[in-house]
């Protein structure tokens, strides 16, 4: 068989159910069709943050163990390196000694030094070609961008949008690569829909009077389609205490107009799927392509600022290119959509984009770490539209790639092919052990049961099977499992290099350090 061509997508902050395909009512005709003609996942897991779930999708290890446990700030000698270790290879790397040509378009993130190139960067991790940006975050219309090791200090044109930029960006490597007949791997890594709320105005329109139900009503009405999708059980679902009723919301009309900018954001980048998709067909190579698309993490309900450091020019510019000073906030005075405003959707909204599950990104409920999966590739029997139910994590991508290119994969995650393959055979995988961290959250999934806690509670038990929405701790009730599964926590945990967090906060302390957010 001819070798795939491989395409990863990687939304940055997509909520569990925001896609069509995934109960949302955000308009993503691409994704759906990808979703009809593959294989959904409905318990596939990242991490719960951005740069840990990027390390362990590049390297298919645990993101501890590569250096990434927080983000990318360099925290040694008492925390993590902040870069993604250069004894891990990457999959850009292993399949460039394959003959592939290899870009990355989007974000990096993996980096803690991006004043000047050097060994972290993506040249330097298998990418032929890198075009994008390398810190968490980006305005829409005027981002830091590099192409390679060189940043592009051109100001964008007045038309410009990062999504938009991206996806033709994307296209254009698949189309010379098939026009030369070189199997390609490309690792499209959007910024969307990760905060600023930056999307035009037209397409902003198309979603003002949706979102003027409310996002309790909404987060009701997705979890009823995820439900009916055969996705998730209809069970009970925690609605958030410090979420307030849209009855009660202070300024329901700027409200409203913050999900309508997301849902915008989500949709563009939806489109620019079907931009690339468009170029696969264009030139005979969609059915030899395994397209597989996930988040990073679940919703984010960070609200703006939340730490003036964050800020920096190569995130946040200062001023808009006509000159008018950036506003930073989630506040009514501060417009969502345009360049002159900086903001994020908030709480509650988020709670919408994680129907029917609980919290956020940062944490490691299933609010924070379940996210929409999709597989795609006619011509490697992954079709029908089925959904696959077993537990999955992000380190599975990189042995499913190898696995697709006849190649032996190592470390911790196994190879996904066959499920997508056969997602209604009938035939259970064998029961694994998942285990998460991040800054004191942790938890541990074995078959039905999942042990979580947050950063200083006591461990808490659910059984996922019937309660998928962490509603009912039955600790109290399987002592045994509580003990087993914390048991095994402690050993990947001590086996992956996890640092205790209270001895990371008491590094910060010490030098005097903000803690992350």
């Amino acid at each position: 068989m001819t070798a795939p061509n491989i395409v990863v997508i990687l939304a940055d902050d997509l909520g569990f159910s925001d896609a069509g395909a995934f109960g949302g009512e955000i308009e993503t005709p691409n994704l759906d069709r990808l979703a009809a003609t593959g294989v959904r996942m409905s318990a596939f897991y990242a991490t719960p943050r951005c740069s840990p779930s990027r390390a362990a999708l590049l390297t298919g290890r645990e993101s501890h163990s590569v250096g990434i446990g927080i983000l990318t700030t360099d925290d040694r000698p008492h925390g993590y390196a902040g870069s993604l270790s250069v004894d891990a290879p990457t999959i850009a790397e292993r399949l460039k000694a394959r003959g592939y040509a290899t870009a990355l378009v989007g974000k990096w993130h993996l980096s803690s030094d991006i004043s000047a190139p050097n060994e972290t960067w993506p040249t330097h991790r298998g990418f032929d070609e890198f075009y994008g940006i390398l810190p968490g975050a980006s305005s829409y219309y005027r981002p830091r961008l590099y192409d390679g090791e060189r940043r592009l200090d051109e100001e964008t044109t007045a038309d410009y949008y990062l999504t938009d930029d991206l996806s033709h960006r994307a296209a254009d490597f698949v189309a010379r690569s098939a026009q030369r007949g070189t199997p390609f791997f490309l690792y499209l890594s959007y910024t969307a829909p990760h905060w600023p709320l930056h999307a035009p105005e037209a397409d902003v329109a198309r979603y003002r009077e949706r979102y003027r139900g409310g996002w309790d009503r909404l987060r009701e009405e997705r979890a009823e389609r995820l439900h009916e999708l055969g996705i998730a059980p209809l069970a009970e679902s925690t609605y958030d205490p410090d979420v307030p009723r849209w009855t009660d919301a202070a300024d329901p009309e700027w409200e409203s107009e913050r999900m309508a900018v997301y849902a915008a954001q989500v949709e563009i980048m939806d489109r620019g799927i079907g931009t690339l998709i468009a170029a696969l067909d264009a030139h005979g190579v969609h059915d030899d392509t395994l397209i597989v698309f996930c988040s990073d993490n679940g919703a984010c309900a960070e609200e703006l600022p939340f730490s003036e450091r964050r800020m920096n020019p190569d995130i946040c510019p200062p001023f808009t290119r006509d000159g008018v000073e950036v506003m930073v906030g989630n506040e009514p005075g501060i417009r969502p959509g345009p360049e002159a405003g900086y903001s994020s959707y908030g709480r509650p909204w988020a709670h919408l984009s994680n129907a029917p599950f609980r919290l956020y990104k940062r944490w490691v409920h299933e609010g924070g770490i379940a996210s929409p999966f999709i597989a795609h590739w006619p011509g490697g029997g992954i079709a029908g539209g089925e959904i696959a139910h077993a537990p999955a994590h992000i380190v599975d991508i990189v042995p499913s790639i190898l696995d697709a290119v006849d190649e032996p994969g190592d470390g911790p995650g196994v190879s996904l092919l066959e499920r997508w393959r056969q997602p209604g055979s009938g035939d259970a995988p064998a029961e694994r052990t998942l285990c998460w961290e991040h800054m004191g959250n942790a938890a541990a999934r074995r078959g039905r049961f999942k042990l979580v806690r947050e950063s200083g509670r006591p461990w808490e038990l659910y059984d996922l099977e019937a309660d998928r929405g962490e509603t009912a701790d039955v600790a109290a009730e399987h002592p045994d499992v509580v003990a087993d599964l914390e048991a095994a926590w402690q050993r990947w945990a001590e086996a992956n290099g996890v640092i205790p967090w209270e001895r990371v906060l008491e590094d910060f302390r010490q030098r005097g350090r903000a803690v992350p957010q």
